[in-house]
């Protein structure tokens, strides 16, 4: 049997990691002295109240081998094989601790460690897509094959409410986070070759630059793969994330569209309000 395992940045809800028998292996935040497993130890709210009591953002760090060893030696001792997904390497040394627990364990044969070379739900997309083909039987090296054709096709973006965070994490100059809070500047972050840019910036309230921006990406979500969408948000408000769900249910496109928050890692980083559409290019 193949199970699939994935750090906690994918950002799945607990009901999508039940659903599809998915194992999560929680990576670290560090508020002061304290370190609590993403997830498991912390909520956003948390996180956030802490980073504006402290005018800086949390730390975050991979995944520990010990938890690793933990989650996944008594699967491998029951004769079960892996695939486990990390957060993109060019981001985090998560998929290297997966890969010296794989040597440390002896389970080069078992185990295969995939860079899922994303971000959020980016991962969780092709986490989600192993998952179901190990219900079907498929082998490990079948799934390894299938992800690493699917990885250039994930479309990972988002939007980001506040500069403030972005700035805290040293991705974003003081210039640059107190301009855009004076001129409502709100930046569409892609994720592309594992990696995170700007491309576009859009100006005004949050709920219309939202609109804008998924309703930029129609054509493209028109010719989606049409098994499921994510809409990936770290407490955005309600209606703005209803609104975004009914325009992808006016396109008739998707089988499922799944809305999920985002985990305390990616939260630290991108801060409240943030919303991103997450989808696999069609094939």
């Amino acid at each position: 049997m193949i199970r699939i395992f994935s750090d906690s940045t994918c950002d799945l809800s607990e009901e999508l990691l039940e659903r599809y028998e998915i194992t999560l292996v929680p990576l670290h935040i560090e508020l002061g002295d304290k370190e609590y497993r993403d997830r498991i130890e912390i909520t956003t709210d948390e996180i956030f109240a802490w980073s504006d009591a402290n005018n800086t953002t949390p730390k975050t760090s991979a995944c520990a081998m010990d938890d690793t060893i933990d989650l996944m030696k008594p699967v491998l001792d029951a004769g079960d094989e892996i695939v486990i997904f990390s957060i993109s390497d060019s981001m985090s040394t998560t998929g290297n601790v997966f890969r010296l627990v794989t040597e440390e364990l002896d389970a080069g044969d078992k185990v295969s460690v995939i860079d899922s070379a994303n971000l959020s739900t980016g991962i969780g997309l092709l986490v989600v897509e192993a998952a179901v083909m190990a219900k079907e039987g498929k082998l490990r090296e079948e799934i390894v094959a299938r992800m690493e054709m699917l990885k250039p096709k994930v479309r990972a973006s988002f939007v980001v409410d506040t500069l403030v965070y972005l700035h805290r994490g040293g991705r974003c100059s003081s210039v640059a986070a107190l301009a855009g809070s004076l001129l409502k500047l709100h930046p569409k972050i892609i994720v592309e070759n594992g990696a995170m840019s700007v491309s576009k910036k859009y100006r005004g309230k949050i709920g219309k630059v939202t609109t804008e921006y998924v309703k930029e990406m129609e054509e493209s979500l028109k010719h989606a793969k049409k098994d499921r969408v994510f809409i990936t948000h770290s407490k955005a408000a309600d209606d703005i994330v209803e609104e975004v769900k009914s325009y992808l249910l006016s396109l008739h496109v998707f089988d499922e569209i799944f809305v999920t928050e985002a985990g305390g890692v990616i939260s630290c980083h991108c801060g409240p309000g943030t919303l991103g559409v997450l989808f696999i290019e069609g094939e």
